[in-house]
């Protein structure tokens, strides 16, 4: 069984891919993270984001990178969303991402193509979404967990900037599959986001 879950920065689709797989026993990809560890390695090297050479480059960063915390930031967030406009630095990750994701058993991965590239044939597919105002809120709290200084409206800013990056690039752009399943979480919490997830998939596994 393979579960695709889709959606923008902020909108709680890592936190809810991790507690299906955690319920299901499925091995568990935050696709993002790739990207985000091919920002950092340009960032590391000098180079820049929007060039596609030096994106595509950086794709052949090391795998002890995907342990650097430096992968969480805001900043490295951007650089995520700015070299991932480029199709060669999407087309060089798509193996590793469609590798995982057929693996025996099954998985589940969270990112922005998921159902769309990675995974059309995925049996269930959710598009996690919530407003800018709610998601730039709850980074701003965990940005100021990790002791952080950072202004909610910069963040706001920033999440308005990276959807539109997202949306709006050529190759793979974040979209809802037709045949997803869209959750906003604007007004919930993090474990009614969790229960109203396990209520859509399993609500959707049993019609087939």
């Amino acid at each position: 069984m393979i579960i695709a879950v889709d959606g923008p920065t902020a909108s709680g689709k890592g936190t809810i891919a991790k507690a299906l797989a955690a319920h299901f026993g499925l091995p568990h990809l935050d696709t993002g993270l790739l990207y985000r560890a091919v920002g950092r390695q340009v960032e590391l090297t000098g180079g820049n984001p929007d060039n596609p050479a030096d994106a595509l480059t950086a794709c052949g960063f090391p795998d002890a990178l995907l342990e650097d915390e430096a992968l969480r930031s805001e900043a490295v967030g951007s650089l995520a969303s700015r070299v991932s406009v480029h199709p060669a630095v999407r087309q060089a990750l798509y193996e590793r991402q469609r590798a995982f994701a057929l693996q025996p058993g099954g998985a589940v991965l969270d990112g922005r193509d998921i159902g769309t590239v990675i995974a059309p044939d995925a049996q269930v597919k959710l598009f996690i979404t919530a407003s800018v105002e709610e998601r730039a809120r709850r980074r701003w709290l965990e940005m100021q967990s990790r002791g952080a200084e950072v202004e909610l409206a910069a963040i706001e800013r920033d999440i308005t900037a990276r959807d539109a990056r997202d949306m709006g690039r050529k190759d793979a752009p974040l979209i809802a599959a037709s045949d997803t399943l869209t959750l906003d979480t604007s007004a919930f919490g993090r474990e009614q986001a969790i229960e109203a997830a396990l209520e859509a998939v399993q609500a959707k596994l049993s019609k087939d």
